[in-house]
Parts: C-alpha cells; sequence; structure tokens
C-alpha cells in the first residue's frame, strides 16, 4: 500500500520493527543509502521475527535513483522542522513516506521540499522514536484509505 524509506537508517532494531510494521500493513521498505548496520545483523533479524522473509524490502543506493525510478509518485519527507502536519494530507496508494536517520534526520534539501511534514510534538522534546513515527504517518493513510 505505502512505500516506506529509510534514508541511511542507524539503529537495527527500528528498521527491523518498520519491516514488521510493512509485513503487516503490506508496505514496501526502502532502505537508501549508507546504513547504520548490516542487514545480516542478528537484531535486525530478531526485531523483525518472523516477518522478515514476508516483506519486500528494495536497497537503494541513493535518494536521487529512487526519485528517478519513481517519478511520478508523490513523496512526502517527515521532519520536525515542518509546520505542515502530516494529517493534513491525502494519502494514496503507492505513495512514498521518507523518514531520515535517526541522530539527524533528512539532508535540508528534504526538509525544505513542499511536501515535508511533521507530526506535532510539545516543544523542547526531542522527536519520537523512528518505528513509532512510521506507524503513526502509515497507520493515518490506512485510515484514509482503508486497507
Amino acid at each position: 500500500m505505502f512505500n516506506i524509506v529509510l534514508y541511511e537508517p542507524e539503529i537495527p532494531q527500528n528498521t527491523g520493527n518498520i519491516a514488521r510494521l510493512c509485513a503487516c500493513t503490506g508496505g514496501r521498505l526502502y532502505l537508501v543509502g549508507k546504513l547504520g548496520f548490516s542487514l545480516s545483523s542478528k537484531y535486525t533479524k530478531r526485531a523483525g521475527l518472523d516477518y522478515w522473509d514476508s516483506v519486500d524490502i528494495q536497497k537503494i543506493d541513493t535518494m536521487d535513483e529512487l526519485l528517478t525510478a519513481n517519478k511520478d509518485a508523490n513523496f512526502y519527507y517527515l521532519t520536525t522542522k515542518s509546520k505542515k502536519l502530516y494529517t493534513d494530507i491525502n494519502f494514496k496508494d503507492g505513495d512514498f513516506l521518507v523518514f531520515g536517520p535517526e541522530t539527524r534526520g533528512l539532508p535540508d534539501k528534504y526538509v525544505k521540499d513542499p511536501n515535508a511534514i511533521t507530526i506535532p510534538m510539545k516543544e523542547g522534546q526531542r522527536s519520537l522514536n523512528l518505528s513509532n513515527s512510521v506507524a503513526i504517518v502509515v497507520y493515518e493513510g490506512i485510515r484514509q484509505n482503508g486497507i
């Protein structure tokens, strides 16, 4: 249903949890750029449990490669630096939801994109856990479209 893009993810447990979410919701998982772990990591596999083999995972070298291959698709960039709420978006089947690395977020060119969106949080707090953020946005898309 939705394409989940993790740009340079760093924490294998988060990626494993997101892989499990994709298995449960029918999403495709794209891992883009340099990973902060090996895909054979026991932690990644453990977090995905028996769902790991049920997920369509694509490893892509660059965001430009992914954008070029899907030039007619909608891409939404999740960031703490946007004022546009994720609940203001009308998500559609096949949309790409792009999340940055846990410690630094997405590069500025995506944060400044008109399709940059955010999950509201109390000011002055650190951002939500990556896998929680992905789940929040994916389930809003499911709420809007059904599954």
